[in-house]
């Protein structure tokens, strides 16, 4: 699983021979009808000994991890609220919030795979500024976010174990306080992800995945929806006064810091050169597919079941409670509780996935900090500043937990999470036509102005987030 760790000028020794002299590279999936035909590239990718077989996509693979982790209750609430006020009005905005992650993500695995580098050493090569950014973004980001993560994970559980027929008799059990099954959450998350076996995690999200696919799409099933509604929605449109609304669901679901940890999990999966390029972006866009599948599932869930009864919700997390309610008062308890299964599936394949994603993403920062090379094993999945991240991520949100959330650690965390999709993009959009990037794999027009329309969305929705942040 190695990519090359160092810019080599054009016309140097090929990688494959390097290689070689180095010791044995991780093997491609030997599936394939023919030679892959990889250039040597100015930024160290190497080029293939044309031997191999070109590798074939799997279906469970780095994109449903990102895919996965990215879609949180507070994604599928927001999704279900849209429903539940327009109806089937906004179901073009999740679609186009699809394919705006699917060009962000391809983009921060292009990168990754044309150069060889992480998606920190391209920000670097931006200008010093962007550390100054990330640094007390990703800190203060996780100090918030793991509480978040942890509450929105033990939602669920509180409200489904005290009503099971064997587990909710016994006292105990029943009466534990939401706050343990938070601080559980958060335990059982940072030991599945300590050690930090990439290829463990994927199966882990997978299992998660199809217990989402089950309750949610599920749950869109049962309510019969209109199709000839549903087809409608595809007209883009916005409702009066959904400007705000349709902007945050086009560009917010499923929108966070783990879009760049996708090029991390490519490595740690085995896919680090360019000749991954094509299966790359399958994976990529097959996993926002399912994704997208399960945002629309959400609305039209939201559509159907709120919006034609008129049934308001909790706008937070605790709004996919009120769900449940709905689905038992209509379907029976027992389809319920399925349901609240899925919505902790939902929450802690994020938690899984932030633990694990987000921690070498520090790793990586952190290593460079200290000096380190960029393929020291301090700053790769499983080494010493990963682990510090996870337990970053774990105890000091408890104080939250306990405490309640400080009003400027709020703000802190709503200013910086506002600039950071902007960032992104940015720095993206500057990266895919820079010197940096090898001709063959930079942005050509259609994708440059498809990452500008991302660029001023994220611009805009981070606009209105600090406005957010100040007013509230």
């Amino acid at each position: 699983m190695h990519s090359d760790d160092a810019e080599q000028p054009t016309g140097s020794q090929p990688a494959g021979r390097r290689r070689a002299e180095r010791g044995p590279a991780a093997v491609p999936d030997p599936g394939g009808d023919g030679p892959a035909d990889v250039p040597q590239d100015s930024a160290g990718a190497g080029a293939e000994d044309g031997q191999s077989a070109p590798p074939r996509w799997k279906l469970v693979g780095p994109g449903l991890v990102v895919a996965a982790t990215g879609i949180g209750a507070g994604d599928l609430v927001a999704t279900l609220v849209a429903g539940s006020r327009y109806g089937y009005a906004l179901l073009w905005a999740a679609v186009a919030g699809v394919i705006i992650k699917i060009v962000l993500v391809e983009g921060a695995g292009r990168w990754n795979l044309a150069t060889g580098h992480s998606i920190f050493e391209g920000w670097r090569r931006v200008g010093r500024w962007t550390s100054w950014y990330f640094g007390p973004y990703i800190m203060v980001w996780g100090f918030v976010y793991g509480a978040t993560a942890m509450s929105a994970s033990a939602l669920p559980l509180a409200a489904l174990v005290p009503q099971l027929p064997v587990l909710g008799s016994i006292g105990w059990i029943a009466d534990m306080p939401f706050i343990v099954y938070a601080i559980l959450t958060g335990l059982i998350g940072a030991v599945l992800v300590w050690v930090g076996r990439y290829h463990a995690l994927e199966k882990l999200i997978a299992v998660l995945v199809g217990l989402m696919f089950l309750t949610v799409v599920g749950a869109a099933v049962v309510t019969l929806p209109n199709l000839g509604e549903v087809l409608g929605g595809l007209v883009p449109r916005i409702p009066e006064g959904g400007l705000v609304y349709t902007l945050s669901i086009a560009g917010g679901v499923g929108g966070t810091i783990t879009l760049a940890a996708y090029g991390y999990w490519l490595k740690e999966k085995g896919w680090s050169t360019p000749r991954w390029m094509r299966v790359m972006r399958i994976d990529n866009a097959m996993a926002y597919v399912i994704s997208g599948i399960f945002v629309i599932a959400m609305l039209v869930v939201g559509a159907e079941l709120l919006y034609s009864s008129s049934i308001a919700i909790d706008e937070g997390d605790r709004g996919l409670l009120d769900l449940a309610e709905v689905l038992a008062s209509r379907y029976g308890t027992a389809f319920s509780w399925v349901f609240l299964i899925g919505f902790w599936a939902s929450s802690f394949s994020s938690v899984l996935g932030v633990w694990n994603g987000v921690s070498v993403m520090f790793a990586d920062f952190w290593g460079h900090v200290r000096g380190k090379a960029e393929e020291h094993p301090d700053r790769r999945i499983g080494g010493k500043y990963y682990r510090f991240y996870v337990l970053w991520l774990t105890f000091p949100p408890m104080l939250l937990l306990l405490l309640g959330r400080p009003v400027q650690v709020i703000i802190a965390y709503g200013v910086l999470g506002a600039f950071f999709m902007p960032f992104l993009a940015i720095t993206l959009l500057v990266l895919m036509n820079s010197r940096h990037m090898p001709e063959k794999w930079r942005n050509g027009p259609a994708l440059n102005i498809a990452l500008g329309v991302v660029t001023l969305l994220f611009v805009v929705l981070g606009a209105n987030q600090l406005i957010q942040a100040f007013s509230g």
